[in-house]
């Protein structure tokens, strides 16, 4: 469904949830889970989502402050989703850890109190050696085959699974629902970055510490406000390419990839490459009746000033994709350059505002009761 904006125009548009086949794979899942859910894989048909990571934690030149973010300042509206991190819910002091809770507690109500939603990826410190979430030659180690069913480190990953579970009960808001998320463990697992990368790591032990992950956190823990989202890399090319380390249908919502290397990275632009393998998601997604997502992107600085309607946006708009939702990475409140979201001033803030001004992007202000059967997707005034 696409619609279109007149000037200083406000339309409403209404989805119909109806009886909607889908193919989620906590069969308890909350309400809310189940609709929002529902109306991803709805909103995926004709538009996407807007997300930024860190979005309202910090950003350029500021942290810490109610109700702001660099998209907000831009267009008016928070993004669509706000990506958050486990990072600090392990190798950390519990008072740490529960200062951590509790920062992102407030930050996911907060969202879903506003209609948003909220993404959690988890950059996992190695629970089995130091160099945190990377991988270190001189001190990292293999720890996936460790924290595996009958490894020396089990025991361990379970209590840190039950600090994600913890927290994931604990995110009611005030209509006492509990908040809705979309959990992607274990990210860009085809790279050699990150201790859990492929390089590490058998494609047996992968599969069995996710599908460990998913069933320990469901079915024991009884967390039942998570979506399951599976993204690597952009280290393919084909469907089977893509799904060498593949859990499984019973362990997985998303279909995602992370390609910043199609993008422009290093001034370098492949786009061709990049649609075909958002194209491979986005097949798969249909073929499964699950969903898809660009689940990270983005060009640091955003030197090039028409990259959000040049580049992402036509990418985006080709070959009939089915994505939920896009989202770019962090704005880091010091540095000057490492920021992936425009800001006011910023060279290619004109351009988002184009890029935001498209029917087929959707913002926060766009979505009411994403969480409901009773989903309007809301154009918001728009000046052209």
């Amino acid at each position: 469904m696409n619609f279109k904006t007149n000037k200083n125009v406000l339309l409403i548009v209404c989805i119909s949830a109806g009886h909607f086949l889908f193919a989620q794979i906590d069969k308890k899942a909350t309400k809310e889970t189940q609709n929002l859910y529902r109306n991803l894989k709805m909103i995926s048909k004709n538009h996407i989502l807007f997300g930024h990571q860190h979005a309202l934690e910090y950003g350029h030149g500021w942290t810490g402050e109610a109700d702001k973010s660099d998209v907000k300042l831009v267009t008016g509206s928070h993004p669509a989703v706000v990506g958050i991190d486990f990072s600090d819910f392990s190798g950390r002091s519990q008072s740490e850890i529960e200062r951590a809770k509790e920062v992102l507690q407030k930050n996911v109500v907060d969202t879903y109190e506003r209609g948003g939603i909220t993404t959690i990826s988890w950059h996992f410190n190695n629970p089995a050696s130091g160099g945190g979430f990377y991988w270190k030659d001189s001190i990292s180690v293999p720890a996936m085959s460790l924290i595996k069913k009958g490894g020396s480190h089990h025991e361990q990953y379970k209590e840190i699974l039950k600090t994600i579970a913890d927290f994931a009960h604990s995110v009611k808001a005030k209509d006492n629902k509990l908040v809705p998320m979309i959990f992607r463990p274990f990210h860009e697992f085809d790279g050699d970055w990150f201790w859990w990368g492929k390089k590490y790591t058998s494609r047996e032990d992968f599969i069995d510490v996710w599908q460990f992950t998913v069933s320990y956190l469901k079915d024991t823990l009884g967390v039942h406000n998570f979506i399951y989202a599976f993204s690597p890399d952009n280290r393919f090319n084909s469907e089977d390419e893509y799904l060498e380390r593949y859990p499984g249908d019973q362990y997985v919502d998303v279909f995602g990839m992370d390609d910043y290397g199609d993008f422009g990275r290093d001034g370098k632009y492949d786009l061709d490459s990049g649609v075909k393998k958002l194209k491979i998601i986005s097949n798969i997604g249909i073929k499964k009746n699950k969903l898809a997502a660009f689940t990270e992107t983005g060009l640091e600085s955003v030197p090039n000033p028409v990259w959000w309607t040049e580049v992402l946006l036509k990418t985006l708009k080709q070959e009939k994709l089915e994505l939920c939702y896009v989202l770019v990475w962090r704005n880091d409140s010091k540095s000057s350059s490492h920021f992936y979201a425009p800001f006011p001033g910023q060279l290619s803030a004109p351009d988002f505002q184009k890029f935001y001004d498209d029917s087929y992007t959707l913002f926060e202000k766009n979505l009411k009761n994403i969480y409901s059967r009773k989903f309007k997707l809301q154009a918001a005034v728009r000046t052209f």
